[in-house]
């Protein structure tokens, strides 16, 4: 992470430095999402919830990093979740890309991934979805709250998942922890 802010000194040194011809170096311009990305890591990394670790495969890419979720209450207490994060340069006016690499039984996670957040809605009709007010820090404690306050059976995407628990609660922590002892350790 130190590396892309470097680059953003540098070329902040680059252009006061220019010269009056007006040339431009586009290959060295740091991007508004980049420009964003690099306060709003400093933020989350000192306000990660104790559950959470971020990890960023590419230093110099702060729009792409892995979020791993490990629960310490409710369902899914014992398990280890992985989350793909993409942060498309048009954000902050879209919301990041969110995808769960870990096999889940959950009625908000499908079973290939796809996460029902309503912050991670472009346009959402509740007014929840996302807005360019909103940080990297609310999607990570997002994503959290799915395994406990925010876990909803009532408007699921995995309704085969809500619909187990309805039917029976213990059965479905057992498949919750067939689950986790298969896919997420």
């Amino acid at each position: 992470m130190l590396t892309l802010a470097g680059k953003l000194k540098r070329d902040e040194g680059m252009k006061a430095g220019r010269s009056s011809s007006g040339s431009s170096d586009s290959a060295h311009r740091v991007s508004i999402r980049d420009r964003l990305l690099i306060k709003e890591v400093a933020e989350l990394e000192a306000n990660l919830p104790s559950t959470c670790k971020v990890n960023f495969p590419d230093v110099n890419k702060l729009h792409y990093f892995h979020l791993a979720v490990t629960p310490d209450e409710g369902y899914y207490q014992t398990g280890k979740f992985q989350f793909e994060i993409d942060v498309p340069e048009a954000y902050n006016m879209v919301p990041p890309k969110v995808k769960c690499l870990t096999r889940i039984w959950h009625p908000n996670i499908t079973e290939t991934g796809e996460i029902c957040l309503s912050l991670l809605r472009e346009h959402s009709i509740d007014g929840t979805g996302w807005a360019p007010t909103r940080t990297l820090k609310d999607v990570v404690w997002g994503l959290n709250s799915l395994f406990t306050d925010l876990l909803n059976f009532d408007d699921p995407l995995n309704i085969e998942a809500a619909e187990h628990h309805l039917r029976d609660k213990e059965d479905f922590r057992s498949k919750v922890q067939d689950f986790i002892k298969r896919f997420a350790r």
